[in-house]
């Protein structure tokens, strides 16, 4: 360490500990002092001597022992006062053992040992709280400069935590709570009031002069953080909020940190109770291979996985960029995970042989696949290469390898497909079903709708035509969209995995569909706009392969519960091993000759649900300049 560094990192420390020395010195002539005072011819008192020195000695090993200087006088509080005590207290121990040893405590009245350690707490105490109380109120006098007035949702701890740190930032003044606790009315939580429920917001805002609306309810659910948008709404005020709990843990946000609201926090679910004890039973110290690992999903397996403790990951993309991006992350947060980035197609039998062969998963993630509906309705090639040959290669490798199991990312587009990219996942899935029954490999598949914010889906494109001044694009007024943040959609992913036991169908619950439009409209309004002057909304007809609803089920999919609530089991349809695996035969060699006549056929063979769709005339257009009411 530098010279510079070092003198840099001991001076305060130097400062502390000889402030404390000080004290210690102060507290025993003072108690000392004190207590000879009480006799009618009391002895002179030794200020310096070897006495004082065994008594600084002794408190100080102590102060070192009990770590006191591992706390830090700016956010002193009742543990660092409790952490004094206990030294205060150990030390009169020691002070006394030690002069014992020297003069038997002959010059020591017994008083000064009990006195002592309570004047040094409070000597030692007093001076932290007071430089804290400074520097939490700004009371240098210094100018500040104008600070905008907050008005807090929310006083729980977060809400607590907040204005202590707003108070420490002079370009905030905090002004009041609103809580909808009726035991908290008329408390004060740091100097600032509670001063009524959320429902008084827009006369509370008014009568405060509030500037600058704060959401501090980070474990608010869907319904209550709705409501307290729409109440900020109303008062036609800025309004931020702070980051959710799992958000945080996570290592996505920073504690009190202040954002703006998200369309995320508006569609979250209640927090998911996971097992994990058998989700991490299940992935510790496992070699671990995800195809897709780059992408939104795929990605985020990696960061949960890698949290997990799994010994090895091996991420398998055709994207350079993707597969950089996730490597460069993972190896910067997880330093001690063996790391493995290849770079390749699945479709690729002779790569995929190489990388299981290297890489020996025992589980399997199958996250790649091609998922853009309306640009696969014209490209049944690319479709059916991508999703179902590469499914097919890598579940293959799977079994050779031993891997332990195998789990598929599906989508709720496979069920009653319309599309061909549907169509082809559905395909998928039944060739997994059925090579559970072939493998010693757990097939397992998971089936899920949309995630918020991932590539390619509808939230960054609202996003993206709002801040260029809009329109905003909606295929049809009516349609609806079943939604899952990606982080929720990856841990009922690895929940799903310790379900499992082979050949199953797994459905997440989605909860409610969310209608596009109202998406729409609220991520317009979250942005500070009017669908009905600023931003237009406009309909442009559905999309080729495109449903107005999606489904989680098949009519002769009988699902039933499993042990967790989240996530759904739908009984398999088999089909014959030998007429699936000669389609897929014919498929194959149609893939070798660009034959997309014959991959139709074999989606209509293999799915009779598909058929119908495929001789169905074309969706309803609206003629794009359809305006909401």
């Amino acid at each position: 360490m530098p010279v510079r560094s070092l003198i840099a990192a001991i001076h305060p420390r130097l400062a502390v500990v000889l402030h404390d020395m000080l004290m210690v010195w102060i507290a025993w002539i003072a108690v000392s002092v004190l207590r000879w005072s009480l006799e009618a011819n009391p002895p002179p008192v030794a200020w310096f001597g070897p006495e004082i020195f065994f008594v600084l000695a002794a408190q100080g090993v102590i102060f070192w022992w009990t770590g006191l200087y591992k706390g830090l006088w700016r956010f002193a509080s009742l543990p660092d006062l409790w952490n004094i005590a206990k030294a205060a207290v150990l030390g009169a121990l020691a002070i006394a053992i030690t002069l014992f040893l020297y003069n038997r405590l002959e010059t020591v009245p017994r008083t000064v040992l009990t006195v002592y350690p309570l004047v040094l707490a409070v000597l030692l105490g007093a001076p932290r709280l007071l430089y804290r109380y400074w520097k939490d109120s700004r009371l240098d006098f210094s100018a500040r400069a104008p600070s905008q007035r907050v008005l807090v949702l929310g006083a729980g701890k977060a809400g607590e935590a907040l204005v202590r740190d707003l108070r420490r930032d002079n370009r905030y003044t905090p002004v009041g709570f609103l809580d909808d606790d009726a035991s908290l009315r008329g408390s004060r939580l740091h100097g600032v009031p509670v001063l009524g429920t959320l429902d008084q917001l827009p006369a509370l805002a008014r009568g405060t002069a509030a500037e600058l609306l704060v959401i501090a309810m980070p474990t608010a659910n869907k319904a209550q953080m709705r409501r307290a948008v729409d109440l900020c709404e109303s008062c036609h005020l800025p309004f931020r909020t702070v980051p959710r709990l799992e958000d945080v843990v996570a290592g996505r946000a920073s504690f009190n940190e202040l954002k703006e609201v998200a369309i995320e926090d508006l569609l979250g679910r209640d927090p998911v109770q996971l097992d994990w004890t058998a989700i991490r039973t299940q992935l510790a110290g496992q070699r671990v291979l995800i195809t897709g690992g780059g992408g939104s999903i795929g990605a985020e397996l990696c960061r949960q996985i890698a949290r997990l403790g799994a010994e090895s990951m091996t991420v398998f993309d055709m994207s350079e960029y993707n597969l950089y991006m996730i490597e460069q992350e993972l190896r910067g947060a997880h330093p001690d995970l063996v790391f493995n980035a290849v770079l390749g197609d699945c479709t690729d039998a002779v790569a995929c042989e190489r990388v299981f062969a290297s890489a020996r998963p025992a589980i399997v993630f199958h996250a790649a696949a091609y998922k853009h509906v309306p640009l696969l309705q014209e490209q049944v090639r690319e479709a059916f290469r991508n999703n179902v040959i590469g499914t097919e290669v890598v579940a293959r490798a799977a079994d050779r390898h031993g891997a332990g199991s195998f789990v598929l990312i599906s989508t709720d587009k496979a069920v009653n497909p319309t599309s061909v990219m549907g169509a082809c996942k559905r395909v998928a899935e039944i060739f997994c079903q059925n090579y559970a029954s072939q493998s010693k490999t757990r097939f397992i598949t998971v089936r899920f709708g949309n995630v918020l914010d991932s590539a390619g889906s509808v939230v960054p494109r609202f996003r993206e035509q709002i801040r260029t001044g809009g329109p905003v694009t909606v295929t049809h007024p009516e349609i609806t969209r079943y939604f899952m943040t990606i982080p929720e959609a990856c841990q009922l992913i690895l929940q799903a995995a310790v379900l499992g036991n082979g050949g199953e169908i797994f459905a997440l619950d989605m909860g409610e569909p969310v209608r596009i439009r109202d998406l729409a409209e609220q991520m317009i309004r979250l942005a500070g706009k009017s669908s009905e002057g600023d931003i237009p909304i406009v309909y442009t007809g559905l999309r080729p392969g495109e449903k107005l609803f999606e489904e989680l089920f098949h009519p002769h999919e009988n699902y039933s519960d499993t042990t967790h609530a989240k996530i759904f089991l739908a009984q398999p349809r088999s089909m014959s091993w030998s007429i699936l695996t000669a389609q897929l035969k014919q498929a194959t060699a149609a893939v070798r000759e660009y034959d997309e006549d014959t991959l139709r056929r074999v989606l209509v063979q293999l799915l009779p649900e598909f058929a119908a769709h495929e001789r169905a005339p074309a969706a309803e257009v609206i003629p794009i300049g359809s305006r909401t009411a």
